[in-house]
């Protein structure tokens, strides 16, 4: 996949403190074409935490309908929101604005489902650190200074200490994760170069349409089953609003406006909000050293992209 240009631009700050929108970021009018950064950073904050409460409350359908089903009604109720919201002419779509949105629904169906495995077997606060090596990737890549191939093996490290290879090990599990990650890096991708082609809603409403017509059949065969249980349901559709909804109503148009590295910065915090969520909501208590292989995990992620967002913005400011 070829990212484009502008994921890695970092705009220059106003005097205001704002970030202003990147260049090309967007060809179709937006609100404002600035946001502060303590708006960026609580609008991200307030998604992270969405995200994470809705994947906890999600996963307790998993006794009843599996992670499958989960994100079968998670994408459904998704695209049930977003397209009578955003109303995407899709009969009028070129090619140019339908190839990142078919590759974007389909991210949305690997990614989701691959984090929600990975939960079943291994745990919230486990799959979302592995996941958020994602943006971590994207953050890296292209770069060729030691400090960031040091961040890079800092993260492997901590993901070394945080699964503790060994017999009793949910390899399958941590697979998942990694595939989570990988989708979450093309997530970061394809949402700012769909941004930029879709205006307003309509990219993550038509990505959510094409993701629910993928797990069509799954939701036919579950409710021939009858497993389709009211709590089931409630649950999987408060992960649909909170996991789906918000973050993708939200991450398309802030993509618009901050660079990725910026982005996957702030996504660092996930681990700690996933871990918690985890033991609030599934009782699920980390170790000491599972909490410190979390914590390397976020040190490689801050320091490599807030390196790059110094960096970029020297440059750019002169």
């Amino acid at each position: 996949m070829n990212a484009p240009t502008a994921v890695v631009i970092l705009p220059k700050p106003t005097p205001s403190g704002g970030i202003t929108a990147s260049p090309g970021a967007s060809s179709h009018p937006i609100t404002t074409n600035r946001i502060t950064t303590r708006q960026a950073v609580l609008t991200m904050l307030a998604t992270g935490t969405s995200s994470q409460v809705g994947a906890a409350l999600g996963a307790n359908a998993f006794p009843a309908i599996g992670p499958v089903g989960v994100v079968a009604v998670r994408q459904l109720v998704a695209a049930l929101v977003l397209m009578p919201v955003a109303r995407p002419p899709l009969h009028r779509f070129s090619w140019r604005q339908w190839w990142p949105t078919l590759l974007l629904g389909l991210v949305f169906a690997v990614m989701n489902l691959s984090l929600y495995v990975a939960v079943d077997r291994i745990g919230l606060g486990l799959a979302v650190t592995l996941e958020v090596l994602g943006p971590l990737a994207v953050a890296l890549a292209g770069s060729h200074t030691r400090l960031d191939a040091l961040c890079a093996i800092g993260a492997g490290v901590g993901v070394v200490v945080l699964v503790l290879p060994g017999p009793t090990s949910d390899y399958l599990g941590v697979g998942f994760g990694l595939l989570a990650a990988a989708g979450w890096a093309a997530y970061i991708l394809l949402n700012r170069l769909v941004g930029a082609r879709l205006p307003g809603l309509q990219a993550p409403a038509a990505a959510a349409f094409v993701s629910v017509l993928i797990y069509l059949p799954v939701i036919i065969v579950i409710a021939g089953q009858g497993r389709f249980t009211a709590a089931a349901l409630g649950y999987a559709a408060c992960a649909g609003v909170l996991c789906s909804v918000v973050p993708y109503a939200v991450d398309v148009r802030l993509l618009r406006r901050v660079p990725a590295p910026f982005f996957g910065l702030f996504m660092s915090v996930n681990p700690v909000l996933a871990a918690l969520a985890g033991i609030v909501i599934l009782n699920q208590v980390l170790s000491l050293r599972e909490w410190a292989g979390i914590a390397i995990v976020i040190a490689a992620n801050t320091l490599a992209t807030s390196r790059q967002i110094g960096s970029t913005a020297a440059r750019l400011g002169g």
